[in-house]
């Protein structure tokens, strides 16, 4: 309805723009809502555009347009303000009609066509499957949703991918942790490296072992440690150290591999497919889905990090040093050359993510967007130089960061209790404040800002907490029409022009904002705003509810209430949806 609007507005500028200027009828027409409402609905800047074409003041430019404009019954004033400004305000019919676009279009209320059916992927979360998902995956798990969701709704062909890093050394780590839990457990005892995985999932990983297998992955703890470099005294943290406590973990996994022969492809796949399983159970409790789950292993399996590399060599990005492979980066406007194959012929993670973006491009995407920690922003430059000097669209390619979040409880930063004693899990946010608190309080700022997350405020039931503040509106509407028992299909007919008093009128913008929002929040890969947009929306209407009385005796009155609450009620709907918040019918 808000497009309808202003495609009327158009239309009419584009009457008087022909009439005014008829050499420059090809000028773009922008319609914008003024900040300040007594400005106005809608206000353009198209005299402005125009002076420099026309060599004439812009207000002049203003009242001529003004004065060629074509009459409508939209506008019921139509203003020159400024420097030469247009500014229109609507006849309240007009403003009032979006209440019948709402109920009309229902779940569909607010879709645009804006994506044209672009095939966009958004990869998120990707994790390495190394453990449970923490607080800071939880914030790009449900940025990267409601951003699928938003551009879905907004007219993209979305894929939600998850890159499954089950290649390399950390998952080797994990499997020798695992290893060695399951030693610990029938009695074979070794120090046990600080620099592998500490946490409780690991034993647990170690006795599924033990209950499937009994004691047939044992080996005696002097063969395990044989040849291997010993561990610096505990305590340490110079460099030396550190060093050597990475070559004696890269030793024991080489032990490891070598004693298990076959069996070590057994263990690392347990630790993988238990963790990756894990993984899965808690996005999708949180309500986190994927269309494809992408392996990074399945990269060397089909050669592509092989040709990737092959590639880059044979158009002269590539150099040999130390026997190493180098990638020009520098090119790219990256800080340092970044090495590809090491002097041992094995490929870095680098390489393999060169070639998973290949794949994407291989694959036809308009546009990928990848949503990553705030701590990976080095690099993006060097992937971006990856991408042209492959000779592919380095603009397809949109990166979007994700600060972390820092919990509080009591106005304090939150130490909550985990197994691993190391962070807070995803899971205990979830059960501590709830899936739609979560979801909601994620959303509340902008991905690359810092976000606090008030634990007390998410768990409070009170208009202070915005999630409780919109889904209590909602069940405000819900228990209205439940009073009303009346036919909700007939809503569409209610007599709308009795809806005149300024709560009404302002919230019926609101409602022909929702639109716009969309689009805006698309462009801007910022489902941030729709929850700003919600929660004006739901103050609108508390005001309105607290106001006036809905079940009026005036039959007519009655349904025309009725009928904008319960278009709130539905756009409340579309936009809690988008952000993967549920509304209760009753609180």
């Amino acid at each position: 309805m808000a497009h309808d609007v202003k495609s009327q507005l158009t239309s009419l500028l584009q009457q008087a723009l022909a009439s005014v200027a008829p050499t420059a009828t090809d000028t773009p027409i922008q319609l914008e809502r003024p900040r300040d409402p007594t400005h106005g609905d809608w206000s353009t800047n198209l005299a402005m555009q125009l002076a420099k074409a026309l060599k004439k003041n812009p207000r002049d430019i203003a009242n001529q347009l003004l004065a060629e404009l074509p009459a409508s019954v939209l506008v019921t004033k139509a203003a020159v303000a400024g420097a030469g400004f247009i500014n229109f305000t609507l006849d309240s019919r007009a403003k009032i009609n979006v209440v019948r676009a709402v109920l009309t279009e229902g779940a569909h209320f607010g879709r645009s066509t804006l994506g044209g059916s672009q095939k966009v992927q958004v990869e998120f979360v990707s994790a390495n499957p190394t453990g449970p998902l923490h607080v800071g995956h939880g914030r790009g798990a449900a940025y990267g949703a409601s951003l699928s969701s938003l551009l879905s709704f907004a007219g993209w062909d979305v894929t939600r991918e998850y890159y499954v890093n089950d290649a390399g050394r950390q998952m080797d780590i994990l499997g020798l942790s695992t290893w060695l839990r399951y030693l610990e457990q029938h009695g074979v005892v070794l120090p046990f490296p600080p620099n592998a995985y500490q946490g409780g999932y690991v034993r647990d990983m170690a006795q599924q072992m033990t209950v499937a297998h009994g004691d047939k992955y044992v080996r005696a703890a002097e063969e395990v440690v044989a040849g291997t470099p010993g561990l610096p005294e505990a305590g340490r943290a110079d460099d030396e150290a550190k060093q050597q406590r990475e070559l004696h973990l890269d030793a024991l996994i080489a032990r490891a591999k070598d004693l298990l022969g076959a069996d070590w492809a057994y263990v690392h796949q347990h630790a993988l497919s238990e963790q990756l399983a894990d993984c899965r159970d808690d996005l999708q409790e949180f309500g986190v889905e994927f269309e494809v789950w992408y392996s990074e292993k399945s990269l060397y399996d089909t050669g592509l990090v092989a040709r990737c590399v092959k590639l880059l060599e044979e158009k002269g990005h590539i150099y040999v040093q130390n026997g190493a492979k180098w990638f020009k980066s520098t090119a790219f406007g990256d800080e340092k050359d970044r090495v590809v194959q090491r002097e041992n012929g094995l490929y870095t993670y680098f390489a393999s993510d060169i070639a998973y973006h290949l794949n994407k491009f291989e694959r036809g995407f308009d546009k990928v967007i990848n949503i990553w920690g705030a701590d990976h922003h080095g690099y993006i430059p060097r992937v971006t130089g990856a991408i042209k000097a492959l000779d592919l669209d380095s603009d397809k390619l949109q990166v979007a960061l994700v600060q972390f979040a820092v919990l509080y409880r009591n106005g304090q930063k939150a130490s909550m209790s985990t197994r691993s004693g190391e962070f807070v899990t995803l899971r205990e946010l979830r059960k501590e404040v709830g899936n739609d608190a979560c979801r909601f309080f994620y959303a509340l700022r902008k991905s690359d800002q810092h976000l606090d997350f008030d634990l007390d405020l998410a768990k409070s039931q009170t208009n202070e907490n915005p999630v409780y503040y919109i889904q209590y509106a909602h069940a405000r509407v819900c228990s209205v029409l439940s009073q009303w028992a009346g036919d909700l299909s007939a809503l569409a007919e209610a007599d709308l022009a009795l809806l005149s008093n300024p709560r009404e009128l302002a919230i019926a913008n609101q409602l022909a904002q929702f639109r716009e929002v969309i689009e805006t929040a698309a462009r801007d890969l910022a489902p941030h705003m729709i929850a700003f947009y919600l929660k004006d929306l739901a103050g609108e209407f508390h005001g309105w509810y607290n106001a006036e009385r809905m079940l009026v005796d005036d039959e007519k009155l009655r349904d025309a209430r009725i009928a904008l609450a319960a278009s709130v009620r539905q756009t409340i709907r579309n936009g809690m949806a988008i952000l993967g918040v549920s509304c209760p019918e009753s609180m």
